[in-house]
């Protein structure tokens, strides 16, 4: 009589998972506790990673106002272009680096750790810098530290969580990233008479919360993976996925790309169309209401879509009707340019936004090419997410001067209607 084979050992199911799985596969089971355990950490951890993110729009531009109130706007603008490059340039790398990580720790603790107190260290530096270079610098380290924390961070959803509670965990770090921001930015706004104590008050959340999430959360042991060698081709390529081998990716990226510029170029704008388009004598009154109201939206529209999304196991419907939305919004100040129209426009567009962000995240993860390359290939599509902050501006810019604040929207309109279509040609995900 035969005796029964042993069952494989976790760290060999997290090996074999890592050498064969792409992002359609379930992920080994974790190593301690249940998803919805998981889900409840991930919420504080992207609440603190939110709110870090909060500060340059508060503190950095009270202290550069308080060192150099003359120059403070081509100061902010060096800050964040410096910082904004750096940060752009370290997600695929940082992803890159957690994906060949040895350790008993995993692949993405480490990281976790390493750019938390990284962020903390930078954030006391921001604290004492005496001058704009040395505020540009330490915000400098505190962003790109912050893209080995969210890079491996993002990575824990094709890691592990299954197919089927992708759309809640992305629900809830949805509402966690977008309630972190207003809460950032409320917290930030307290502390500016002593931005000294802001600082350090951001610094210990971002040690202390990142630090119990990798103790509470632990991830399988990645000290018997096979990792290949690394050639000057290869970490070239840490910023490319072949468009023609992985067709699903290149869709999934352009979406998010297309829209995410629509939806910039317009709420990037949004001072200058209240007062310029719309005709408000001071667009500063208004705009708190307009954040409360699409905070409002987005969150409704990320809890109802991501567990909705898990339960028919679909995604892209969500994804195209959220889009369509979007679109939809868009029409309401074009045909109607007053304060109302532009309400209404606002609660659409952060509903729709809401849907699109919480079921796109759990779509983004089921194309993923290989658990070989999560993190690399998570932060490329984050340049689809970030980039747009950057290159929509510019594109407001060059339709204002040539059409006027009118021309705004039936662009956004067309770049909006582009992301939905941009969905269909997806065959893995449905």
């Amino acid at each position: 009589m035969t005796s029964p084979l042993p069952e494989p050992a976790a760290s060999d199911l997290e090996a074999a998972f890592i050498e064969a799985a792409d992002g359609n596969d379930d992920p080994p089971p974790l190593v301690r506790g249940s998803i919805n355990r998981l889900i409840a950490w991930v919420f504080p951890a992207g609440l603190v990673i939110a709110m870090i993110s909060a500060i340059p729009g508060v503190l950095v531009p009270f202290q550069l106002a308080l060192m150099d109130p003359e120059n403070k706007e081509f100061n902010l603008a060096l800050v964040l272009s410096v910082s904004g490059a750096g940060s752009l340039i370290a997600g695929p790398i940082a992803g890159q680096i957690s994906d060949r990580t040895r350790s008993r720790f995993g692949r993405r603790a480490p990281w976790i750790v390493v750019g938390s107190l990284v962020v903390a260290l930078a954030l006391v530096g921001m604290a004492f810098a005496g001058s704009v270079w040395g505020i540009t610098i330490a915000w400098f380290f505190v962003q790109v530290a912050m893209a080995f924390v969210q890079g491996p961070f993002s990575a824990i959803l094709p890691d592990r969580v299954p197919l089927h509670r992708r759309g809640v965990f992305a629900a809830a770090s949805g509402i966690a990233l977008m309630t972190g921001a207003v809460i950032g930015s409320i917290v930030a706004a307290a502390l500016t008479d002593d931005y000294v104590v802001g600082y350090m008050v951001f610094a210990a959340l971002a040690i202390v919360v990142l630090l119990l999430f990798v103790t509470f959360n632990p991830d399988h042991s990645s000290r018997d993976i096979h990792i290949d060698k690394l050639g000057w081709m290869d970490f070239v390529r840490t910023f490319w996925v072949n468009p023609i081998k992985h067709p699903d990716f290149f869709w999934a990226f352009t979406a998010r790309l297309v829209l995410f510029t629509g939806y910039n170029m317009v709420i990037g704008y949004q001072f200058y169309v209240l007062s310029d388009y719309i005709g408000v004598e001071r667009p500063q009154d208004f705009i708190p209401l307009f954040g409360v109201i699409g905070l409002i939206g987005i969150i409704l529209g990320t809890v109802v879509s991501g567990p909705l999304s898990d339960r028919f196991g679909r995604r892209k419907p969500f994804v195209f009707g959220a889009s369509i939305a979007m679109a939809v919004a868009l029409f309401v100040p074009w045909i109607w340019p007053t304060i109302v129209g532009w309400g209404i426009m606002f609660a659409i567009l952060a509903l729709g936004f809401g849907m699109y962000v919480a079921v796109d995240t759990a779509l983004m993860s089921q194309v993923l090419p290989s658990a070989k390359s999560f993190g690399k290939d998570l932060g490329v599509i984050n340049i689809a997410a970030s980039l747009p902050a950057t290159i929509g501006p510019v594109a407001s810019g060059i339709v204002i001067a040539i059409f006027g604040y009118v021309g705004l929207f039936p662009v956004a309109i067309v770049l909006s209607l582009l992301g939905a279509f941009a969905i269909w040609p997806i065959k893995s995900v449905r």
